[in-house]
């Protein structure tokens, strides 16, 4: 149904990843079941089911500075 390519703020290049919404469950399935581990331009894909972002407050995105960030998933 539609397709989304993050672009880099500062140089405009894409990020390397993108999100695809599919039209049903089964079509996403499909996708993943078939696309994921597949070499493309020399590349393997990483093909999975997009996760909501974590709410990070409203604390202008610092998140302290005290050790190791965390899994600071994009997905």
């Amino acid at each position: 149904k539609r397709v989304q390519l993050p672009t880099d703020r500062e140089t405009g290049q894409p990020r390397g990843f993108g999100f695809v919404e599919m039209g049903t469950d089964a079509e996403e399935a499909a996708a993943i079941e078939g696309l994921d581990g597949a070499e493309w331009m020399g590349r393997d894909l990483k093909v999975n089911k997009a996760k909501p972002r974590e709410d990070r407050g409203s604390s202008g995105g610092n998140r302290g500075g005290y050790g190791g960030g965390g899994g600071r998933n994009r997905y």
